[in-house]
């Protein structure tokens, strides 16, 4: 292959505003290329002020467009062209690459699911059409995958090998871990985990993966960094309660969670009597199709996610210390729609990457996490067993300074 030029190299002279493509399934009103898209065609509020990166979209490929679809108005309305092709927008109509960053977006659109349940976006073949251009044209850019990089942990492999290989930044995963937290907490670098609970609502495939990355984005500053995930479990409807009594999930750690939300249910929606939802039967009675998530490390921490529609309306985090008389518990903040704020916390990383070509936290998080939600759907699909992963084995440090928003 020829030599690559750096990715500042790719499009625009030093000093001059960044030039970026946008490669997404479809863009319409509150869909993900929406929310992330807009933000760097308008700006979007940060640390007190707005914020207008000095980046301009150029080009933009969409899979599908819908009755309502936007992307034709917002080519017309900010001055780009939407291309028919990834190969097309990428090159700008041209024959060489000829953008800074490209953003990927495979999230919403009309896509099969698989037997486990997973909505078959194509953000590998996206990633690889991305790649191919690089690889034919020499030069490089850094990309940004919203959310998990595939439904496959071995697609997800390919398509970090493939980043590194070709020496191009590459930053992925879910808006909760870099959001506001409340309160704004973190784990302490190098400390011992004895347990971790999370809890969190929505359906599977899209919103388990959020509530996983952000329980793993505070979990790999434990001890040692991370080294991976030795065995998972996912088990549903009367057998989470179970699994409580035989102490396979705390209680305690469920409470701590708990404390942090602003949207219980029960009694509280009823007639406004504060509840303790991690006591007795109540959240039983609530929750109609609980879901624990079994995650064992291989270096023997335990962590839960529990899925609890019905009990609360957020993301909340419980983590035990060791040597910490106190749990360590926090709420992954998600603002309302239609502004969702959260995505201005996210786009504003991937902003920083396509200006400094440096991405702020490891891709390896997010594909680790992708193939945990993998083994997880398979250990449903074969019965709710146990299932070992010695594929997952991922080994990664953390950064230094965690980069949720503290503003």
């Amino acid at each position: 292959m020829r030599s690559r030029t750096t990715s500042s190299q790719a499009a625009s002279a030093p000093g001059a505003r960044k030039k970026i493509a946008i490669v997404t399934t479809v863009w319409k009103y509150l869909s993900h290329a929406q929310h992330m898209g807009d933000r760097f065609l308008v700006g979007y509020p940060h640390e007190g002020a707005w914020r207008k990166p000095p980046i301009d979209v150029v080009a933009l490929y969409v899979d599908q467009k819908p009755k309502d679809d936007q992307s034709a108005e917002r080519a017309r309305s900010f001055g780009f062209k939407v291309y028919p092709t990834i190969a097309e927008a990428l090159r700008v109509g041209g024959d060489k690459l000829a953008v800074d960053g490209v953003l990927v977006i495979g999230e919403h659109g009309d896509y099969p699911r698989n037997d486990k349940g997973q909505i078959l976006y194509p953000r590998y073949d996206f990633f690889r059409q991305i790649v191919d251009v690089y690889e034919a044209d020499g030069r490089v850019a850094p990309i940004f995958n919203d959310k998990h990089l595939s439904y496959s942990f071995e697609k997800a492999k390919t398509m970090v090998s493939l980043a590194r290989r070709l020496g191009f930044p590459f930053l992925a995963g879910s808006s909760l871990p870099v959001t506001w937290r409340r309160p704004s907490v973190d784990l302490p670098m190098g400390a011992e985990v004895e347990d971790a609970l999370m809890i969190g609502v929505g359906g599977s495939d899209p919103m388990d993966f959020h509530a996983l990355e952000a329980m793993q984005c505070v979990l790999e500053r434990r001890k040692g960094g991370e080294t991976g995930v030795k065995r998972v479990q996912l088990i549903e409807g009367d057998a989470v309660w179970r699994a409580a009594d035989e102490g396979r999930w705390s209680r305690k750690l469920l409470e701590a969670a708990l404390s942090r939300s602003d949207s219980l249910k029960g009694l509280t929606v009823e007639d406004g009597r504060p509840q303790n939802l991690a006591e007795g039967d109540a959240i039983k009675r609530i929750v109609a199709n609980p879901a624990a998530y079994f995650v064992d490390y291989v270096d023997g921490v335990k962590a839960t996610l529990l899925m609890l529609d019905g009990a609360l309306g957020d993301y909340n985090l419980a983590v035990k210390v060791k040597g910490r008389p106190e749990i360590l518990s926090t709420q992954f903040l998600l603002p309302p729609n239609p502004n969702v704020a959260y995505s201005a916390c996210l786009m504003n990383h991937v902003s920083t990457m396509f200006e400094t070509g440096r991405a702020d936290y490891p891709v390896e998080r997010t594909m680790l996490v992708s193939g945990i939600l993998e083994s997880c759907l398979d250990s449903k699909l074969k019965g709710h067993a146990p299932l070992d992963t010695p594929h997952l084995a991922v080994h990664y440090q953390p950064p230094k300074e965690s980069v949720f928003e503290r503003s």
